[in-house]
């Protein structure tokens, strides 16, 4: 009997066991993303809600009331820099955010308590980081499926952009990229190495700097490394830049040959191009 009982216990426990594993899907499953803009990486953690055949703002998520935007546990956004949010100068961190829905325009709040289920009880305004008004514009189609990310990325700016249902909200940021990179060029170039040299260089033809100083190191990126297709060509593109074409020629020529023993054809036809339009400025 004792045995039997053993049994009929362990059958049990292996059916509440079993019964505990299962799975089912999220009625808002979770998400994060990265996304990189210039030097500064944003990443966003939220939830992700579906219209469902449901009426969205101005019912199941009321206007002119707080929001947690999205599902579940309150969406996080982190800053790897300092960042301007809407105009606003916001620290290096993760903050999070909240929004109140209007039927053109939306309050949207960066809070630095980022450990709520929803909205926080106690709203507390020392906390608010930043704060912004920007227009909700209607979208021809229903988004299904709650979208939060960054679009129109360039450089030095991007918009953190809203989508639900017709929805569509964008918070512009904006970061100090050049300053960051003519810090970094400043601190590497007291004992740069070749790629030190190309990037620098590189960075300052890309952005309408001191061309002297970006021939002078492209010629050392390429004393340091030997002449390849790709450091040659950035030599022809700066000496080009400064209106030196027939030193640019000569220089695009070698990258031409260069490319063509690497059996790169990008870069074959990249010299052709450049070489053909240099001719005519001669």
């Amino acid at each position: 009997m004792k045995k039997l009982s053993l049994v009929i216990v362990l059958i049990m426990t292996i059916f509440s066991m079993a019964i505990g594993q299962v799975k089912t899907p999220a009625a808002s499953p979770s998400i994060k993303i990265e996304q990189e803009f210039g030097l500064t990486t944003v990443n966003l953690e939220y939830s992700r809600p579906g219209v469902k055949d449901r009426t969205i703002f101005g019912d199941l998520v009321p206007y002119d009331k707080m929001w947690r935007t999205g599902a579940n546990k309150n969406t996080m956004i982190t800053f790897s820099d300092d960042v301007t949010f809407a105009g606003t100068d916001v620290e290096a961190g993760t903050y999070a955010l909240f929004t109140k829905p209007g039927k053109d325009m939306w309050d949207v709040y960066l809070y630095t308590d980022t450990e709520n289920w929803g909205t926080p009880e106690d709203w507390d305004e020392s906390k608010v980081a930043a704060k912004t008004m920007v227009k909700s514009t209607q979208l021809q189609s229903s988004v299904e499926t709650f979208t939060l990310g960054l679009d129109n990325v360039s450089s030095d700016k991007a918009d953190l952009v809203l989508t639900w249902d017709k929805a569509h909200v964008a918070i512009p940021l904006a970061v100090a990229t050049d300053d960051m990179a003519m810090k970094t060029i400043d601190k590497v170039m007291d004992g740069p190495s070749a790629g030190d040299y190309y990037n620098a260089a590189r960075y300052y033809r890309e952005n309408g700097k001191d061309l002297d100083k970006a021939l002078t190191w492209m010629t050392k990126a390429v004393e340091g490394r030997g002449e390849t297709f790709w450091n040659t060509r950035q030599l022809a593109l700066i000496q080009a830049d400064k209106g030196d074409y027939k030193t640019a020629m000569a220089t695009i020529k070698k990258s031409i040959d260069l490319a063509k023993t690497a059996g790169n054809d990008n870069y074959v036809k990249f010299g052709e191009a450049s070489l053909a339009e240099w001719k005519k400025m001669k």
